[in-house]
């Protein structure tokens, strides 16, 4: 009987060391925030069934969710609201970045990040002042007032910025008769434009990586190689040395597909299926860091749906061994639809369901600690 006590007494004891360990209860230190530009399921679909259903970053999810993408002012998005609703947790206007229709400037979790003394990042494909990223450091009404977006990235403190947008910080700084390089060099940048030498960046201190004058490549082209992928990995090196110095707080970094939505804009399968693999090759290595860094928890999601892309078949005989499929495109424009959410890492299961694209940017600051207080 003693013995059958102590080993009841023993299999409760793991139980709860197991459950204490789990990914399920531990503290959430770092977020790897990852949209997809325009990426819907008919997307991620065609790159799983271009790929001949072998398993994809978009597979290793441990949880998934749906969010609705409308503005305040359209049933169909843009990415400036969108990115609003995602970085900040607070619904807006089209063409809005980072505050209310009427003005009111909203924090978005980078923001609150570094005030908190977490280390921070954007890595993107696009233009570092292009909708998206912007969300996640500027206040301004219209998505298209570079000048502003430029002014407000200086009064911000990111750590680590990989991206395009070269043109537009000279532009800036020009009309104020500065030079650029004074500029950054001031906000303690080092300052790099070699693509071909991201990978010997140092893994430390304030980083700015602009490598075009406005978007990068396109995957298509095969002129960028992997660099969403290296540039994720750079990223995540900085962030994680420079949290050690930040008394071990963590680190907020976002990555954006960004050029999903064009090809989709284009309706390029090709394009597409370039982009999404490309942005799928990001995701594995966030998701490889949540493996190997308990404590991270890997969000991805896509700001809203381009292209109306479905795949349907070639034909209606569904006794045929194969009908084949096709590609299709309902529109060249964004859709209404809603988009998915996959969660990796610790704290997977606390985002599930379906919810307004707001209410996840208010749960991926509130499971890190950054929410606001209401």
């Amino acid at each position: 009987m003693k013995k059958l006590f102590l080993l009841f007494f023993v299999a409760i004891f793991a139980c709860n060391s197991i459950e204490a360990k789990s990914p399920k209860t531990q503290k959430v230190n770092n977020i790897i925030y990852m949209i997809g530009d325009g990426m819907g399921l008919g997307h991620v679909s065609m790159m799983q069934l271009e790929g001949k259903y072998q398993p994809t970053a978009f597979d290793r999810a441990q949880n998934i969710a749906l969010i609705k993408t409308y503005s305040l002012n359209n049933r169909v998005t843009d990415s400036a609201a969108a990115g609003t609703a995602l970085a900040t947790g607070y619904k807006t206007n089209n063409s809005t970045v980072g505050q209310l229709p009427d003005g009111t400037p909203v924090e978005s979790i980078t923001t609150k990040a570094k005030r908190n003394n977490f280390a921070t990042g954007i890595v993107v494909s696009c233009y570092v002042q292009h909708a998206t990223p912007a969300t996640f450091f500027a206040h301004r009404k219209s998505r298209g007032d570079n000048d502003g977006i430029c002014e407000d990235f200086t009064k911000e403190d990111i750590d680590v910025v990989f991206g395009g947008g070269m043109r537009y910080f000279k532009q800036y700084f020009e009309k104020q008769n500065k030079d650029y390089n004074k500029e950054f060099k001031a906000l303690g940048y080092s300052l790099h434009t070699d693509l071909s030498k991201l990978n010997d960046i140092p893994a430390e201190g304030k980083v700015l990586g602009l490598f075009a004058d406005g978007d990068l490549p396109s995957a298509k082209s095969g002129k960028r190689g992997e660099y969403l992928a290296d540039a994720t990995q750079k990223a995540l090196d900085i962030l994680t040395n420079n949290a050690k110095k930040n008394k071990n707080k963590g680190f907020v970094l976002m990555v954006e597909g960004s050029k999903i939505d064009g090809e989709s804009h284009s309706r390029s399968p090709e394009g597409i299926l370039a982009e999404t693999r490309d942005f799928a090759n990001a995701i594995n290595v966030a998701m490889d860091y949540a493996d190997a860094h308990p404590g991270t928890l890997v969000v991805v999601a896509a700001d809203h749906e381009t292209g109306g892309l479905s795949i349907p078949s070639n034909k209606t005989d569904f006794t045929l061994a194969e009908s084949g499929i096709g590609y299709a495109f309902g529109t060249s424009s964004h859709t209404a639809t809603m988009v998915p959410v996959y969660l990796y890492g610790t704290g997977a299961n606390l985002i599930e369901g379906v919810m307004e694209n707001s209410e996840l940017g208010q749960k991926v600051q509130e499971i890190i600690g950054l929410g606001d207080k209401k």
